[in-house]
């Protein structure tokens, strides 16, 4: 049975650490028995994952409405996750994976091939479901994970760490929580060289700063999404509609939620009354530039509003002149997460997709589709928008590294 509490902060990533050389040569039909094991015990035990929950959403308090969203489980909400770890069980291992192979002039064999990071730490604020998809990930892909939640999920972190690490066929150590949701814990965790391979914080951008001042242990930063979506010139205005209204109300207090709106010249008098009609509708507060407040009546922006994650129902709106002024625009206020065109045009849509600097970059779709899941992989631990060694959403292949394998015959080299 894996352990959930250790002493120190210490004693839990040397723990994982010497789980993770298990992990590491341990056969897919183990970890996917594993991961059966952990779905069907969620399952069964949705009424104290919920009862925990409860605490947390009652010590909560009004936190706005795209936080306590986040924070709060039902039992669809436990069902779905039992069924990505399903859903992960059910994908390729990765592990062992030959990149590439070739033999030498000199008859050596060498083969890349894909093996676990070893230790993986996720720091994660609010959403109690990733312990369950950052394990689940972790384990699928050789690696042992520790948990360093927000204080304000910790009950619910608590009962699916607990679940997750009781699961059959996992050595100790395999998934562990760490307690407290403080800075110091955070410091401590993020300068454990000797046994954390690898950091992954999903939070705001608090949360990346703390970690910059301290982290000596390699940093992935799935951190803020301050998403576009661009109306062209030539769009369907119906079809950009849909996708501004996906984008923006969908789920807006995630990080692929459209923060900002463009609108091309041409169109923005015939389409910017009708989204703005169409947002308000759906509870958006809209913020627009003097050329959008020209067209339509909204509130003014302000230059710290291109650059802000509202995670919540506003959206500032600015209108451009051309697809190269969208590109700068978002070239200087975007997070590199998920950026969107919507247009007729293909060299526009070609312009778009090699000029915008972003992880994802889609054509006539929603930027809600930057997620792991939706992209066939599961789930995922978050969204990279750095570009090494991993960019965009984190899964299977992006928890590994590799290594070479070498095979000679009594080969030396002169």
């Amino acid at each position: 049975m894996a352990t959930t509490a250790l002493s120190t902060v210490a004693d839990t990533c040397a723990a994982a650490k010497r789980a993770s050389r298990v992990l590491a040569r341990t056969d897919t039909a183990v970890k996917d028995a594993t991961l059966a094991a952990i779905a069907a015990a969620l399952e069964e035990r949705t009424a104290e994952i919920l009862a925990a929950n409860e605490r947390d959403m009652r010590a909560a308090g009004d936190l706005g409405s795209a936080l306590l969203d986040r924070l709060r489980l039902d039992a669809a909400r436990i069902a779905a996750i039992a069924a990505s770890v399903r859903q992960i069980a059910a994908l390729p291992d990765p592990v062992g994976e030959v990149i590439n192979g070739h033999r030498l002039p000199n008859g050596l064999d060498v083969r890349k091939v894909r093996v676990p990071l070893g230790v993986v730490a996720v720091v994660y604020e609010a959403r109690p479901n990733v312990t369950i998809d950052a394990a689940a990930l972790c384990l699928k892909s050789g690696n042992a994970i520790v948990l360093r939640g927000s204080s304000m999920a910790a009950h619910s972190n608590a009962a699916l760490a607990r679940i997750a690490a009781e699961a059959a066929g996992l050595p100790d150590g395999a998934v562990s929580l760490v307690a407290g949701g403080g800075r110091e814990e955070l410091a401590e965790l993020a300068t454990q060289r000797s046994t954390v391979d690898l950091i992954i914080p999903r939070g705001g951008e608090g949360l990346k700063q703390a970690l910059q001042a301290v982290a000596t242990v390699p940093v992935i930063y799935a951190a803020s999404g301050n998403c576009h979506v661009y109306v062209d010139a030539s769009a369907d205005l119906e079809r950009a509609e849909a996708i501004v209204l996906n984008a923006k109300t969908q789920r807006p207090g995630v990080c692929n939620a459209a923060e900002t709106l463009l609108v091309h010249s041409a169109v923005a008098p015939a389409f910017l009354p009708r989204i703005v009609e169409a947002l308000r509708g759906a509870g958006v507060l809209v913020r627009g530039d003097e050329r959008a407040g020209a067209l339509v009546d909204v509130e003014p922006a302000d230059e710290e509003d291109w650059g802000r994650e509202y995670l919540d129902l506003t959206l500032a709106v600015a209108v451009v002149d051309s697809v190269e002024e969208a590109i700068e625009h978002v070239g200087r206020y975007g997070s590199g997460h998920s950026e969107a065109i919507v247009t007729s045009d293909t060299a526009s849509a070609r312009a778009f997709q090699l000029g915008v600097d972003a992880a994802c970059v889609y054509v006539n779709a929603s930027t809600r589709f930057t997620d792991g899941g939706e992209f066939g992989m599961g789930a995922e631990i978050g969204n990279s928008t750095q570009k090494l060694h991993v960019r965009g959403p984190i899964g299977l292949r992006e928890l590994c590294t590799y290594k070479y394998l070498i095979e000679g015959d009594g080969h030396v080299r002169s």
